[in-house]
């Protein structure tokens, strides 16, 4: 079973996550939660999630993007997803969540747009 990987490298004050592999109930979720609580607690609040190799999201997984987002916001940064699966587009259009994020197909852009 391909776990999720993580990887973080910094854009300025902007912190990209490169995830590869799956975001499910169990193991992958968590990663994501622990990865972003430490984040956090590092005082780092622009966050941008690579989704471009997540092959599947559960809806634990959708849940646990939900949850990130609002933990974030709540310390007034901002997370954003940048390079959607059509897969995972198809899923957060259907679940109405496409809206509440910011979404980018480009990483230029999706930087710039941290002010």
């Amino acid at each position: 079973m391909a776990e999720l990987n993580i990887s973080e490298r910094q854009a300025g004050d902007i912190t990209i996550l490169d995830m590869d592999g799956k975001v499910t109930i169990g193991e992958g979720s968590v990663a994501l939660r622990n990865t972003i609580r430490r984040l956090l607690g590092e005082g780092k609040k622009k966050i941008l999630l690579n989704l471009g190799t997540v092959g599947y999201i559960d809806s634990s997984g959708i849940g646990e993007l939900v949850s990130s987002f609002t933990a974030v916001n709540k310390e007034g940064g901002s997370l954003k997803l940048l390079n959607l699966t059509q897969k995972i587009q198809d899923l957060l259009a259907i679940t109405k969540l496409l809206t509440v994020f910011d979404v980018f197909e480009n990483e230029g852009d999706a930087l710039a747009s941290y002010n």
